[in-house]
């Protein structure tokens, strides 16, 4: 399993409507918070292994109505 974070720039106005549609339509969506800064989401993600994370976020986040840019950042490990 791979934990993927993608901060996602929307277009003005757009940032509920690009939060719901992850929600609903993502299967591996796990959560998506509404930021502050240069971007206005956060969006975890859970993978299988062999996934490919490329293809996964341009694919299916970046192709989501309202979406304008992307960053991603791969888990190394997490914390408890």
């Amino acid at each position: 399993m791979q934990t993927v974070f993608v901060m996602v720039k929307c277009e003005l106005g757009r940032a509920y409507d690009v939060a719901d549609a992850a929600v609903q339509t993502i299967p591996q969506v796990s959560e998506v918070h509404s930021v502050s800064g240069q971007y206005d989401l956060l969006m975890k993600f859970h993978l299988e292994g062999g996934d490919d994370v490329g293809r996964f976020v341009t694919g299916t986040v970046q192709t989501l109505p309202g979406v304008r840019d992307t960053f991603t950042l791969m888990a190394l490990k997490a914390f408890r």
